[in-house]
């Protein structure tokens, strides 16, 4: 069997039944908890691989990835918006916790409460999935009021390193939506730590360039900081030093080990408390098949820099407050223009928006 074809299929397929031709088709059985179905399908090639255009490749790509599971069982995703926010996240989570998944099958998106149908209504969800990774659920683990799973500076997010998320395989989930949103055309996560991302691809720490805005945790990058100088410490300084790293397991400052000591110090604050983090992420990335893509196509952008992200129609009108026909009445002497006026300036509006293509978000330099 290709290569391609094991490491796409390795992770999820179970007992297959190859019928070999002329032309290189292969029948595949899919045996799951959740399916049981066949479909023909056709070798993939290596144009994704040597294709110059990482934007193609990645096109070509994820093309013959749903083409492989083009006749397999829909996933139908379903959000009630007459819930509350909290409410339609945890469905969110919910969809994306389900085991023995398929997730390159089509994708059937609903929206109850809203009459909306089509490719809108598909990109709505994804474009709230990226949006809830990057900004937070308004979901109250550990007595939080929202739960961000990444956290720092734009251009230096990482993942949280609460226990509760990792314990919970939150980050399995944040894995599985950013292949997922991938893989059917969705947008990306901007903003991540480049450190980060180099070893989550690459697997080694020592080739990641830190910096020390990557530490999310303001006191702990301030103490890391008293190392980076040439002036002597202060006591006061020393002593919160010392209490670092002892309780990572460290020797104390000297003259001789102070910059060994900063990297260590920050490689840890940065990348070693997250190490579980990754392991998860990585897995729901290979649960989309988008795995062996990322790791071939070094050039193929998953995580692109904050001033590459780019805003979608979806974004835009999530957060514009429509008017409201119970706010409204044509008998309030106070407004200029009547609600039935405003409801249809409205909808031209959103119509103008919905049928726009996605853009980079302008940030003052």
């Amino acid at each position: 069997m290709p290569h391609d074809i094991l490491e796409v299929h390795a992770s999820e397929c179970g007992e297959r039944t190859i019928d070999n031709t002329m032309n290189d088709t292969t029948e595949l059985t899919f045996m799951g908890n959740e399916m049981n179905h066949s479909t023909q399908v056709t070798y993939m090639n290596d144009d994704w691989k040597t294709h110059p255009d990482a934007v193609r490749a990645a096109s070509l790509y994820t093309q013959e990835i749903l083409s492989l599971h083009e006749t397999g069982k829909p996933l139908l995703m379903s959000m009630d918006l007459r819930l509350c926010a909290q409410e339609q996240e945890r469905e969110l989570i919910n969809f994306y916790k389900q085991r023995n998944v398929e997730w390159a099958c089509p994708v059937k998106c609903n929206l109850q409460g809203d009459s909306a149908v089509g490719e809108g209504v598909t990109r709505h969800f994804f474009s709230t999935v990226l949006q809830k990774l990057k900004y937070g659920f308004n979901l109250n683990l550990g007595n939080t009021g929202v739960t961000c799973l990444f956290e720092g500076e734009p251009d230096h997010l990482v993942p949280s390193s609460a226990q509760l998320l990792i314990e919970s395989d939150l980050f399995l989930v944040a894995g599985r939506m950013l292949g997922h949103s991938f893989l059917h055309g969705g947008t990306c996560l901007a903003g991540l730590s480049r450190a980060f991302v180099h070893v989550l691809f690459h697997s080694s720490s020592d080739t990641a360039t830190l910096q020390l805005e990557d530490c999310p945790d303001i006191d702990v990058r301030e103490t890391i900081s008293f190392l980076s100088g040439e002036v002597s410490l202060t006591e006061d300084q020393y002593s919160k030093v010392l209490e670092l790293c002892l309780a990572w397991d460290l020797p104390g400052p000297t003259e001789e080990n102070r910059r060994w000591l900063y990297e260590r110090l920050l490689s840890h604050a940065v990348l070693g408390r997250r190490t579980r983090q990754m392991k998860q992420i990585k897995q729901g990335l290979k649960d989309t098949f988008v795995w062996p893509l990322l790791t071939d196509r070094k050039d193929v952008v998953l995580f692109p820099k904050e001033s590459e992200d780019l805003c979608t129609p979806e974004m835009l009108l999530s957060c514009i407050d429509w008017p409201n026909e119970s706010n409204n009445s044509d008998d309030d002497d106070d407004d200029e223009y009547p609600a039935a006026t405003k409801k249809r300036i409205a909808g031209f509006l959103k119509q103008f928006i919905e049928s726009g293509t996605c853009f980079k978000v302008l940030r003052p330099q």
